[in-house]
């Protein structure tokens, strides 16, 4: 077969988990073939409505979370959480987030105080994919093809030969390249080339969903504005994003059990319940974006040279805003592997971490949030009949409804657990230890050095982040100048493992989960290994960086 590559990585897909992954390849010398089906620009779904904090993270190590910061709301509407009888109707509870402007500075609330340089930023995804789109493109390493769809994908021990037709002039072209990445969606063509199946739960729930044109809506608001309105009520019950802070709105309207079709409700009348307007207030309907819960992974995330990221290895329903951060987790570890095995200072085995690392973590992911999705569904059912009742029972019911509902949604719109708590434990390339890593649910966790858990983040004292001085491959970090250091980062050099030596002896602020003298940790600021001292046999733990061990006490 031949050697002769036309790229090093053919990305299927350019929304924004193929955007990451062809960037962040790209930022490390890479070559990126994308695949996309679509127009250029042409404008996505109005699906995501937002970037978690551990996305953030990688997109500031990708230099663009700046400019993603500065899209989206305005920057002084407030992206709170609010029940009400309606959208239009009585407040039940409220769940503070800040918006744009106090993002960084603001230290009261649930979702702020975290030990991160980069919070959460509520974006909806047609503001989101074309700036994801615009970077991704201006790095030369990418070539994006679009109105291309692949039509074959063959391997062999060198590389992949793929086939593309473009659907405008219904031409073919086969392209061979060292690995392919499928992040095309749900109906993923790659998923199914390697004969991979979608096992788990169908159907949790069906939502009619829309996007409405309606002006007028944010002048019948009382109080303060939010970014996402529940409506609770027996009529309806639904919810509500603030899409550019204005004029445009996303409706969703949750189907109840016995509704099992889209068009089984008026959608005119389930959406004027959700806002509480009546027959006579007028709105446009942009599109239908009408979808269904569900919680399915794909049986393996690889064939060989070919891999699955995002929608195309895993959908859920979508609390907790983590269907496409999870894609976006699934690009940042991946594209430091493929970059490892095609410099060739990393063995091709060091790729079976990708799979051992991602699929527990999404499995566990989709739990969490099925779980959250039936209590919700649980919630709905049990709204009371006198929730809207003007006296004092009407007012404690929608006292202990509001209660329940902070209690309940908290944990999903402030999600620090799901952000910094997970952790890799079966990685054939983390030098794992005895002891277990700290639980964590899906709005707390506890921060760990342990091997495998998120390295903990914190401030130097000049101000910089710790997470600005890691490494495009491993960082070794030293809190103690005792410990010598130099034959083992010789030893890297010498092997082309790219080491970053990143010395913490003067820092005062060091976090108390630092409990160790030396932390090695990798460029997506997961640690690999800790201790007092070097190991005795250093060139085995350089083995485990380089994929050619398979465990290490």
């Amino acid at each position: 077969m031949s050697t002769k590559f036309d790229s090093d990585v053919l990305v299927v897909g350019a929304g924004p988990v193929g955007l990451t992954l062809a960037t962040d390849l790209a930022q490390r010398g890479v070559t990126v073939l994308m695949a996309e089906i679509r127009e250029f620009a042409q404008p996505p779904n109005v699906k995501c409505n937002h970037v978690s904090a551990r996305s953030m993270e990688h997109f500031r190590r990708l230099g663009i979370a700046p400019t993603l910061r500065a899209a989206g709301l305005p920057e002084d509407y407030p992206n709170d959480v609010v029940f009400r009888t309606s959208m239009t109707g009585m407040e039940l509870t409220r769940i503070p987030i800040p918006g744009r402007s106090t993002r960084y500075t603001e230290t009261q609330g649930p979702d702020t105080g975290w030990d991160t340089p980069e919070p959460p930023h509520r974006i909806n995804q047609i503001y989101l994919e074309p700036l994801l789109l615009k970077h991704a493109v201006s790095h030369k390493g990418v070539s994006l093809r679009n109105r291309t769809q692949v039509t074959d994908i063959v391997q062999d021990e060198e590389g992949v030969n793929v086939s593309l037709l473009n659907l405008d002039t219904q031409e073919s072209q086969t392209v061979r390249v060292r690995y392919v990445a499928g992040c095309d969606g749900g109906s993923s063509f790659v998923r199914k080339k390697i004969g991979a199946k979608l096992e788990g739960t169908e159907m949790i729930q069906r939502v009619q969903s829309t996007y409405i044109h309606a002006p007028d809506l944010i002048h019948l608001l009382p109080g303060k504005p939010a970014w996402c309105y529940y409506s609770v009520n027996t009529r309806r019950c639904g919810t509500v994003f603030a899409i550019d802070g204005k004029d445009n709105w996303l409706v969703h309207n949750h189907l109840h059990p016995t509704e099992p079709e889209f068009d089984s409700v008026d959608r005119d009348q389930s959406i004027r319940n959700i806002l509480g307007v009546d027959a006579d207030f007028k709105y446009d309907v942009i599109t239908k974006e009408d979808w269904v819960g569900r919680r399915l992974l794909a049986n393996q995330f690889r064939d060989r040279r070919v891999f699955l990221a995002g929608d195309a290895a895993h959908l859920w329903v979508p609390y907790a805003g983590y269907g496409m951060n999870a894609g976006i987790a699934d690009a940042t570890n991946l594209a430091w592997l493929l970059d490892a095995a095609i410099k060739g200072w990393a063995a091709p085995s060091i790729l079976d971490a990708y799979e051992a690392e991602r699929f527990p973590i999404t499995e566990q992911v989709s739990h969490f949030v099925m779980n959250h999705a039936q209590k919700m569904i649980k919630a709905r059912r049990a709204v009371p009949h006198n929730i809207e009742a003007m006296d004092a029972e009407g007012e404690a019911a929608r006292k202990a409804t509001g209660d329940e509902a902070y209690e309940l949604n908290v944990q999903q719109f402030c999600c620090e657990g799901l952000n910094f708590g997970y952790y890799y434990e079966g990685s054939p390339i983390i030098a794992h230890e005895e002891e277990a890593a700290p639980a964590y649910s899906m709005g707390s966790f506890t921060p760990s050095t342990l091997p495998g858990c998120r390295t903990p983040h914190f401030w130097l004292d000049d101000g910089t982040s710790l997470y600005d001085l890691l490494g495009k491959g491993y960082s070794l970090l030293r809190m103690d100048d005792t410990v010598d250091v130099q034959g083992f980062l010789d030893q890297a050099k010498a092997q082309n493992v790219p080491m970053t030596f990143v010395d913490l002896v003067k820092q005062t602020q060091i976090p108390e989960a630092y409990k160790h003298k030396l932390i090695l940790c990798r460029t997506d600021q997961h640690v690999v290994w800790r201790g007092n001292s070097l190991p005795d046999a250093a060139e085995d733990l350089m083995a485990l960086l380089k994929g050619q061990a398979t465990a290490m006490a």
